[in-house]
């Protein structure tokens, strides 16, 4: 692996604890700014909202600027979006901020993504982006606790400025240790590019990632409310057990990382899977500390488990548009990230209570799991119909590589 991709892995992990340390967050903020906590949760929809708009906008505003340079501007404009809301006085200005740093980080998820894939073989497609999303995984299990323990103790806003200062880091890892990587002699097209949203594969992939990856931060998001008021943990709690995600997060990213690229399909139904046996097992058990924190565990493994493979498929699917193929994985997880606690709120809001986002995950995630068969009864389909038309075309039965070369459920 060069070590770009571990640098860019670095940076990820300046990102991903902007964008999940609110979870450890919504009681403080929701008091300091007066607001009720499925509002404050709202402020974790409004990232994720930048993400799915951010990530096709700049990666194609991008197309033909110097990936080095894009790179520096985003992780800059990222960390000026830390101290915004660290400084924000009212609500309406944290929103704002969030939806700032959200655009910026959408877009360097997009082009990091994209300068990963490019420096690495085919083979290695999903190693490389467990490396990236190793970052966010360890964030989970770093910077998501330190932000809800400075959270307790020095209050919400210490977070935001500890971010802004990891952001810092990761600018100069970028200035000093990403190569400057040439265009291509055929420039990008953008019409070319934006083809692959003609493609159903394309288009069913992004509702699986969406779902998969919904389903799960239905639940995360309000994991702290559901601990104190239902498991009956004290607020201290919060933080470890929201970094034991974060440590089940780097598990199955290592172990999904592992083995997507030889076993795709095997992957993500596992993954998926279990994700909605643990997510149904939280509504019964969560009164259970014990049962709580464990179950916590698992769903950080079973989440971060798939997503190397739910990245790598999307370039399967997409590989003439790189860009845009990163930009819309991008999109597709935040597509969930914004339904997920959304979808988490409603069911609060409706009088259900703090179990029932684990109920609302779960049917997203069973959702996925018809979606991902699907997907594997099309690709399989189309893996025949160029092997007949290959034939067709050569006078023999001879095999033809694509995608569903590695994606037989074992």
């Amino acid at each position: 692996m060069p070590l770009a991709v571990y640098v860019l892995g670095l940076s990820v992990f300046a990102l991903g604890t902007s964008e999940f340390m609110l979870s450890g967050l919504l009681r403080p903020i929701a008091e300091d700014m007066n607001v009720s906590i499925p509002r404050a949760g709202l402020l974790i929809s409004a990232f994720a909202i930048g993400m799915v708009i951010g990530a096709p906008l700049l990666a194609v505003a991008t197309l033909r600027l110097p990936r080095k340079t894009t790179l520096i501007a985003l992780i800059t404009v990222f960390g000026l979006g830390q101290i915004a809301g660290a400084l924000a006085p009212t609500y309406e200005i944290l929103f704002a901020s969030r939806i700032v740093s959200a655009l910026a980080c959408a877009g360097f998820w997009a082009v990091g993504a994209a300068v990963a894939i490019a420096m690495v073989p085919v083979n290695s497609r999903a190693r490389a982006m467990a490396v990236m999303i190793g970052g966010l995984s360890i964030a989970n299990v770093l910077g998501v606790p330190a932000g809800a323990f400075l959270g307790e103790h020095l209050g919400w806003r210490s977070a935001f400025w500890a971010v802004a200062a990891a952001s810092a880091i990761a600018l100069a890892g970028v200035v000093t240790r990403i190569p400057r990587i040439p265009l291509p002699e055929t420039k990008p097209r953008l019409k070319r590019e934006l083809a692959i949203y003609r493609d159903p594969q394309v288009l069913l992939q992004v509702v699986i990632v969406a779902l998969a990856a919904g389903g799960v931060f239905c639940a995360f998001s309000y994991l702290a409310p559901l601990l104190t008021d239902v498991a009956g943990l004290d607020e201290g709690w919060v933080s470890a057990v929201l970094g034991l995600f974060g440590i089940g997060a780097l598990i199955g990213t290592a172990i999904g990382g592992r083995f997507a690229d030889a076993h795709l399909f095997g992957v993500l139904f596992t993954g998926i899977a279990a994700s909605t046996v643990f997510l149904v097992a939280l509504t019964f058990l969560a009164s259970s500390p014990v049962a709580a924190i464990a179950l916590a565990f698992l769903l950080g493994v079973s989440a971060f488990y798939t997503a190397p493979a739910l990245n790598a498929r999307m370039f399967n699917v997409a590989g003439a548009a790189p860009t845009l193929a990163g930009a819309t994985t991008t999109a597709a997880f935040n597509l969930g990230n914004t339904g997920g606690p959304w979808l988490g709120g409603t069911v609060i809001d409706a009088g259900l209570g703090f179990t029932s986002p684990a109920w609302a995950g779960a049917a997203m995630t069973a959702t996925a799991l018809g979606a991902t068969a699907l997907a594997l009864k099309v690709t399989r389909r189309t893996s025949r119909d160029r092997v007949v038309a290959r034939g067709a075309t050569t006078g023999s039965g001879e095999h033809v590589p694509d995608e569903a070369a590695g994606s037989t459920v074992r």
